[in-house]
């Protein structure tokens, strides 16, 4: 039975350490690994199937709202990543470049494309000739390469995989409900299918993206109380149609320039799921999302009908489109047990000769370890019903996680004893002086997440400065 504890016992507490808790699930649950390029990460097949559901799911998302995918090249030219001079200052720290092909250099350098707005602004400057032409609603699945300092898998990685939109609008109106339309689309991805409660809001002018008009983001919150940036929006206005002289002829025959949004999610996504429903026993994967939604687990699986029976109950469940396996390796019990709660797999069915002679079979859940006993003639019907109940049950209790650690400030010790002292979201009001954030950011290393859409008045006065506020505006540590 010692053996069968090791898979948990090589897992930090998430109290005594949570950073490393969170290498150990990554690493035991075998999503991914490090690779020999340094601050690159092999995204495994345990971790890559999370990606391909998030993927399918969001893609569908997507394309109900008239989203088409395409597919721009990897490289971008220097000269066309200088025409947004707000875009390319954000981004020149980040940036790798290509010199030479093979052994000859390069008239011009190109870029390792770390977001794709001036390849989409090259492509539509050519596209849209009239209104007609317009919307253009496109969207490509790729990688991106941002050079960053400091690497931790999913959350930050030189090269990682997103989904990158961007469309292009007649007026300023539909570039906007654009915007806000694919922020919620976000937010109730997060909700319906990670089981994860978000905050919506609007970023500040500091904290948007480069070259934005407007940017809008969902941000989630961990166990550890630390924010996490799961998705955004942003409204371009007409800034990068200036730039690449992206216009269009009315119906009035008058040329105008276009509007454009972009919006993206990434696999730090992934890093969002494992830290706000993972235990200190590895992975909880809401069963919307889970690759794995039912593992079959026989026991004594050497008696005569035993496997037999796990594998009818596959054929059963897979027909009714779960995903479900049978983990007939020769492990032990105990092992296998383990293994389906480091993995996250949101309930497990054991099977054995006890039960099989009763006419039934066990069915334990990831979340609540709770087991139930399940009559063989009704294992569709209670499968779906727990699958279902275990969805509601995690995003609820993310979101008492979420409450429970958002407080409130009104004054500057108050604001400054809740970061310091009370990991989690502070709602505070604020003056609008960038002077004010700085400030919270190097005192407190806290940053604005979003001035929410829901807004509050919790005093007159910024909670840094004392002046009279403009906005009220969630505050938190970040990854």
């Amino acid at each position: 039975m010692a053996n069968d504890k090791k898979l948990v016992e090589a897992i930090t507490s998430m109290e005594e350490d949570f950073a490393q808790w969170y290498t150990d699930v990554v690493k035991k649950a075998e999503l991914c690994d490090y690779s020999s390029v340094k601050g690159c990460m092999i995204i495994k097949p345990a971790g890559y199937a999370i990606w391909e559901q998030i993927q399918q799911q969001l893609d569908a998302a997507f394309k109900k709202t008239g989203v088409e995918n395409v597919y721009m090249p990897l490289f971008i030219p220097e000269s066309l990543l200088q025409k947004e001079k707000d875009h390319v200052e954000g981004f020149a720290p980040e940036v790798a470049w290509v010199t030479h092909g093979g052994l000859e250099p390069l008239q011009e350098r190109m870029c390792v494309r770390p977001t794709s707005e001036t390849l989409f602004c090259d492509f539509y400057k050519n596209e849209v000739q009239s209104y007609r032409d317009l919307p253009k609603v496109y969207n490509q699945w790729c990688s991106v390469v941002r050079w960053e300092k400091t690497t931790r898998p999913f959350l930050r990685s030189r090269e990682f995989l997103w989904q990158e939109g961007h469309t292009v609008h007649a007026t300023a109106k539909e570039a906007q409900e654009r915007t806000i339309q694919m922020l919620n689309v976000y937010a109730d991805f997060a909700r319906d299918v990670l089981a994860i409660p978000v905050v919506k809001g609007q970023k500040t002018e500091k904290e948007k993206f480069a070259g934005a008009e407007d940017t809008y983001t969902i941000e989630a919150l961990m166990h550890d109380g630390k924010a996490l940036q799961s998705g955004t929006s942003h409204n371009f206005g007409d800034g990068f149609a200036r730039a690449f002289d992206i216009q269009y002829t009315d119906k009035n025959n008058t040329l105008q320039y276009c509007h454009q949004t972009s919006w993206g999610v990434s696999t730090r996504i992934i890093g969002a799921v494992i830290m706000v429903h993972g235990d200190d026993s590895g992975l909880k994967l809401p069963p919307k999302v889970a690759p794995t939604q039912i593992m079959i687990v026989p026991i004594q699986q050497k008696k005569e009908g035993v496997l037999d029976k796990a594998y009818e109950l596959k054929n059963r469940l897979s027909k009714q489109g779960f995903r479900v396996k049978v983990d007939d390796t020769d492990k032990s019990p105990g092992w296998k047990f383990n293994e389906c709660e480091m993995r996250g797999i949101p309930f497990r069915i054991e099977i054995g000769p006890k039960e099989i002679e009763n006419n039934q079979c066990g069915f334990v859940r990831r979340d609540t370890r709770e087991k139930i006993s399940v009559h063989l003639d009704e294992v569709e019907t209670k499968a779906a019903e727990l699958l279902e109940t275990i969805q509601k049950d995690m995003y609820e209790a993310a979101k008492a996680h979420l409450e429970s650690h958002t407080y409130t400030a009104s004054s500057w010790e108050e604001f400054c004893d809740s970061i310091n002292n009370k990991p989690g979201f502070v709602k505070a009001m604020w003056c609008g002086d960038q002077a004010c954030e700085n400030k919270i950011k190097e005192e407190l290393a806290a940053t604005s997440r979003c001035m929410p859409f829901e807004q509050e008045q919790i005093s007159n006065q910024c909670v840094c400065c004392g002046q009279p506020a403009k906005k009220m505006v969630y505050w938190g540590r970040a990854y």
